[in-house]
């Protein structure tokens, strides 16, 4: 196949393009805007691929979208460009609209008016898969529920909410137009070249910096927690195997509260780095309360067990052997992070907040 991935720049989008290279024979077309989440260096191991494409567009450009499609001829599309930190949709959410909801109807009409002019053979294989969110779900108030490919939309945030709305334009295009589209809603991700604005990594990179460790509220949110390249894995099945029209869940299988994710990441670090930062006695000391953001769901918890029955897919990490390895790739990629963290990855610099 020829795969198109909007955002393959992005955290997820990239381990999605390194799976594919590294693991199979097929093309990909890597189109992205490179906004400040967006950074080619996550790529450099596959960037000059013979079966590696870049194309540096916004999906929200009808005329670009139109040109990438006509030029590169895509099997498939791998939707995953999208603003994603929830933080920065409260603060400003209009580019969550434009992007996530506006951006996935132009892309959604580029993807249709190409599949239309396709003969039938081709047509028949084409399939646009939208990768969304668990979000898009609200949370869940018992401790034993979990997130089913039915339980309805009840989103908390602009940024859930974008992504609900997005998910409802690929189901109508799918009904409406037949455009043979799939979807899935997966848990936190997290794993190598993971922003630092998230929680995982910032919290490691904070505390080597002897930085406090920001936790939003009591700190007990539980989250569903899904490694990156467990997920990449997950997503090339479904493209590759899903049925059309159907949802797919994916999800880790590691519930954890916010503060034990700290912890344990607390707990690693004194393993891995004993020496500390001056005045650090131990990384749980950098633990720092802080007023919780306005919204903030509880407990998000998958249920995956229809891609694992129906795709036959599972995930391979546990959350320990995960956060080892996620721990262990800051530690010794200091050069990406902190091309990041001071800005001359983009240009952009990246406050340490969350």
């Amino acid at each position: 196949m020829k795969i198109l991935v909007t955002g393959g720049a992005g955290f997820i989008g990239s381990a999605v393009l390194r799976y594919i290279i590294e693991h199979t024979n097929d093309e990909v077309v890597n189109v992205d805007k490179l906004t400040y989440a967006g950074n080619l260096e996550s790529l450099v191991s596959i960037e000059k691929h013979e079966r590696y494409y870049f194309e540096q567009a916004d999906i929200c450009d009808s005329v670009a979208m139109k040109q990438i499609f006509d030029r590169h001829q895509p099997d498939a599309v791998m939707h995953l460009a999208a603003e994603s930190h929830v933080d920065r949709s409260i603060d400003g959410p209009a580019a969550f609209i434009e992007t996530n909801i506006v951006g996935t109807y132009i892309l959604l009409e580029a993807a249709r008016q190409y599949w239309l002019t396709l003969e039938p053979t081709k047509k028949s294989v084409f399939r646009f898969h939208h990768i969304s969110t668990d979000e898009v779900y609200g949370d869940l108030e018992g401790t034993d529920d979990l997130f089913t490919e039915t339980t309805a939309y009840e989103p908390s945030s602009p940024y859930s909410a974008s992504k609900a709305s997005s998910d409802h334009l690929v189901r109508a295009w799918q009904r409406t137009y037949g455009l043979p589209t799939l979807i899935t809603n997966c848990s936190n991700n997290y794993g190598p070249y993971h922003f630092p604005e998230k929680l995982i990594p910032l919290m490691i990179l904070n505390a080597l910096e002897g930085k406090p460790l920001p936790v939003y509220g009591d700190g007990m949110q539980i989250r569903d927690w899904l490694y990156v390249e467990d997920h990449a894995c997950a997503l090339y099945t479904v493209v590759s195997k899903g049925k059309v029209g159907e949802t797919y869940n994916i999800g880790g299988h590691n519930e954890k509260a916010n503060i034990e994710v700290v912890k344990t990441i607390c707990g690693l670090l004194e393993e891995l780095v004993p020496n500390k930062p001056q005045g650090v006695a131990h990384y749980e000391d950098l633990i720092t309360y802080v007023t919780d953001r306005p919204g903030h769901d509880i407990r998000y918890a998958i249920d995956a067990s229809k891609i694992a029955k129906e795709l036959a897919w599972t995930p391979s990490e546990t959350f320990e052997s995960g956060i080892r390895k996620t721990v262990e790739w800051y530690l010794t990629n200091q050069g990406w992070w902190s091309r990041v963290l001071d800005g001359s990855y983009s240009g952009e610099r990246l406050g340490a907040g969350e």
